[in-house]
């Protein structure tokens, strides 16, 4: 069967809470994934432990119980494969969705896989798959990296990490540990204040005793195979390098929603228009769900802080008051 009172497009944590509310509700669903289960979790460095505590993370009463104060990425991916086996979600996976289209039934939906009809659609969509270029010369070389996952491979290496936010300096500290010889490009003139609170001592301890090399107010301007060109308030300068670890943060899929019709804000953020009482777009029946939902602010929304859209989408669907 093909045809949902509800599609939710993105298998992460909130597009599972989603998933568990329709499945309470008693309404047909089907959660569909480009990628495997919770997606840009997996995309996670190896050894990514969490700003949050593991009962923040929790999602359809299911206990979260970690080793740590604050739980690991491997820890976060074995408790999300338990939520979803424990509430049995129909989540159809390695599905891409291809485009939604308005319809008499409400929405059809194109995927790599098949068709399908739905008289609701949910973008739970994450935003780990566009990282914001450099738009520089060289940025296209095999030395260069938007996405990192464990230091081994840079032992030796001469590593330039280009970002100020907690994926550079996360990146910074564990290569560097590794015996990475680091050094930082910041377009800031200091590390973010939104660094967690227990490593950002630590990269200022470092840069301070030069274990770290940073240089501030900075941008990287050309790459090549074994230097990078890089403008300064000094002036210009040139670096030795083997790696460039671009740690520039990331963008939801604007292109994705504007095909569907989603209208956003005139801000600086680019912020979709929604209803935050029921998450509703400018299009009927059309939600957003989780970090999606601040357009380029990645940074507000968080598995903590937006369980409940699941629960607001749902009410909105079956017209209840719960």
């Amino acid at each position: 069967m093909n045809d949902y009172d509800a599609v939710i497009i993105g298998a992460g944590p909130i597009g599972l809470a989603c998933g568990i509310e329709l499945k309470k509700a008693g309404l047909n669903y089907l959660i569909i994934e480009k990628g495997c289960l919770v997606n840009s979790l997996y995309h996670y460095p190896m050894n990514m432990t969490f700003f949050s505590t593991s009962d923040r993370l929790e999602i359809g009463e299911v206990p979260f119980i970690s080793n740590n104060p604050k739980p690991a990425r491997v820890e976060a991916l074995e408790y999300y494969r338990r939520v979803c086996s424990s509430w049995e979600l129909n989540v159809r996976l390695y599905e891409k969705v291809k485009e939604v289209k308005e319809s008499d039934e409400g929405f059809s939906i194109t995927t790599t896989k098949g068709k399908y009809t739905s008289r609701s659609v949910i973008l739970a969509l994450g935003f780990y798959d566009l990282p914001y270029l450099l738009n520089v010369p060289g940025e296209n070389l095999p030395k260069v990296k938007h996405y990192y996952d464990e230091p081994h491979p840079y032992y030796r290496q001469k590593v330039a990490v280009i970002g100020a936010a907690n994926s550079a300096v996360d990146v910074a500290l564990e290569t560097w540990r590794k015996g990475a010889e680091v050094t930082m490009i910041i377009r800031e003139s200091e590390i973010r204040d939104s660094v967690k609170y227990w490593v950002k001592p630590d990269i200022e301890n470092r840069i301070k005793e030069g274990s770290v090399t940073a240089y501030f107010n900075s941008s990287v301007t050309r790459i090549n195979e074994t230097q990078i060109e890089i403008q300064t308030p000094e002036g210009n300068k040139t670096l030795d390098n083997d790696f460039v670890m671009a740690m520039t943060g990331y963008q939801p899929p604007f292109d994705f929603m504007e095909s569907m019709g989603i209208q956003f804000h005139n801000d600086e953020f680019h912020t979709p228009v929604y209803n935050e009482q029921n998450m509703e777009t400018n299009v009927a029946k059309l939600y957003l769900a989780g970090v999606v939902c601040g357009g380029l602010k990645t940074n507000k929304w968080f598995i903590e802080n937006s369980r409940d859209h699941a629960k607001l989408i749902v009410k909105d669907l079956t017209g209840s008051s719960r």
